[in-house]
């Protein structure tokens, strides 16, 4: 990357500055490959954030099914990390997980998980998981609150047999010759998945993120307190094939204590190491065993620590600096946090990131951990909270006495409670992951470059001002 210009004697957001076009000889978007090449697996270079309210099982699946990688956050409880991690490698990689409910289950019930769009659908099967039939999620839009799920059957069973579909553009075909928009997929007799017009498109665009056993990938978050070799090995049994160590300061002497622990286990996965902003810090993880960095301080949406301690430092700049010193080292940086827009993305690997990591966008998504609730306005949101909040320490520490609760929460900070509403247009992470690689192949056309690797060398990179930002953005009403 260089600056268009002069290079700036102070630290940048992304909001401070763009992306310069140069000449390119890239004739098509789809000439492009945004595999981040860290060493991850993943082949696009998204990763969603190890938060409580941000990666569950649902999400890291559907994420890996399309090339990203999610990270399981580190407050779960060992078991239930084993099982999600389980749970994702038995998830199919070339079907979509169904929602399953029963005949006797309400639609208010369903609501709650699944929003009356198209694209969505309900799989309803009896007690002993014989499967009645699937239900269009749009039709829950007209039904009474407690009606009953298994009334709303009617008609032929909509189904398709995994062995008519032999690629996605057939299942595609197969869907449209037959006016479908979900079905459910059965091979002999059992159900493998769901399927959607518009996921069997994405299926001819995207190459799902696979470990050695044509098994979806999944990262699991651990932090640099107890005994983390138990942990490592015990996640690493489970399938897991990156391993994250995580905590708020990554600069400190317990962090390069756990990166050692584990480095020395010699499990043969990538580590993942933060969070930090400098040069110095980043020579320091890597010297004690990290193949990747987290880079990030005070950017995210949740995170309140620059307005409580001054601490941090402008992501942009942050990463920039950061991923010079990790390349010049053999290793790589994740950009975490900061992140409101594709642009921002495609800035973050111009800076020399290999993947970005993403928080409260992938929060207010179908598949986000948690219940989905509706506003006054009828507004559908989910809850979202910082993982310094009041709210994730208790969760993290629920297993302390009273006492020794009282004292860690006395000391939270960060936002407990946010509303992360459902984009109507984008209400799936898939849709925010079309929206983001759909800019970002398009950022390097711009940039004349056909590989993460050749968007960071070709990067220019000028500085604006607030009102260069602004003229950037799109008018929200007519003139």
């Amino acid at each position: 990357m260089q600056f268009y210009g002069a290079v700036p004697s102070h630290d940048l957001t992304y909001s401070d500055v763009f992306l310069v076009p140069s000449q390119s000889a890239v004739t098509s978007r789809l000439d492009v490959s945004l595999a981040p090449g860290d060493g991850t697996g993943a082949t696009i270079p998204i990763v969603s954030a190890n938060m409580n309210s941000v990666t569950g099982h649902r999400l890291a699946a559907s994420l890996a099914r399309r090339g990203g990688l999610g990270v399981l956050p580190q407050d779960m409880h060992l078991q239930d990390l084993d099982a999600a991690i389980r749970w994702v490698k038995a998830q199919s990689t070339r079907f979509d997980t169904p929602f399953v409910f029963g005949p006797d289950d309400t639609v208010a019930l369903a609501l709650r998980q699944v929003p009356p769009v198209a694209g969505q659908g309900l799989v309803i099967n009896d007690r002993d998981d014989t499967y009645l039939g699937c239900i269009d999620a749009s039709r829950l839009a007209t039904a009474l609150p407690d009606a009953l799920l298994g009334d709303l059957l009617h008609g032929n069973l909509t189904s398709l047999d995994a062995d008519d579909i032999e690629g996605p553009r057939r299942a595609f075909d197969v869907m449209t010759d037959a006016d479908l928009d979900f079905a459910t997929v059965l091979h002999h007799g059992a159900i493998i998945g769901t399927l959607s017009r518009k996921s069997a498109l994405r299926s001819t665009l995207y190459q799902p993120a696979l470990d050695a056993h044509g098994r979806l990938r999944v990262a699991a978050a651990v932090g640099i307190n107890g005994d983390i070799a138990a942990k490592a090995i015990a996640l690493v049994a489970a399938g897991v094939d990156v391993l994250v160590i995580d905590t708020a300061h990554g600069h400190q002497d317990g962090m390069l204590r756990a990166i050692k622990i584990v480095a020395d286990l010699g499990l043969g996965i990538p580590i993942v190491a933060g969070n930090v902003v400098t040069a110095d810090a980043v020579g320091d993880l890597v010297g004690a065993g990290a193949t990747i960095v987290k880079v990030g301080v005070g950017p995210g949406a949740m995170c309140t620590t620059r307005m409580m301690t001054a601490v941090g430092r402008p992501q942009f700049s942050a990463v920039l600096e950061s991923a010079v010193a990790a390349r010049e080292l053999g290793a790589r940086v994740w950009a975490d946090g900061g992140v409101r827009y594709p642009r921002d993305v495609a800035l973050a690997l111009a800076a020399g990131a290999a993947s970005v990591m993403i928080g409260s966008w992938f929060a207010g998504t179908i598949e986000a951990p948690g219940a989905l609730d509706r506003d006054a306005a009828g507004g559908l949101y989910k809850e979202s909270w910082g993982m310094a909040s009041t709210k994730a320490v208790r969760e993290r520490f629920d297993r302390l006495d009273a006492y020794d609760l009282a004292r860690k929460t006395l000391f939270a900070e960060g936002i407990s409670s946010s509303k992360i509403y459902l984009d109507p247009l984008r209400p799936s992470v898939e849709d925010l992951l079309d929206m983001i690689t759909s800019g970002l192949r398009s950022s390097f056309t711009y940039a004349g470059a056909t590989n993460v690797e050749e968007f960071h060398a070709r990067s220019r990179v000028g500085i604006q001002s607030a009102a260069g930002y602004e003229e950037g953005k799109a008018l929200p009403v007519s003139w």
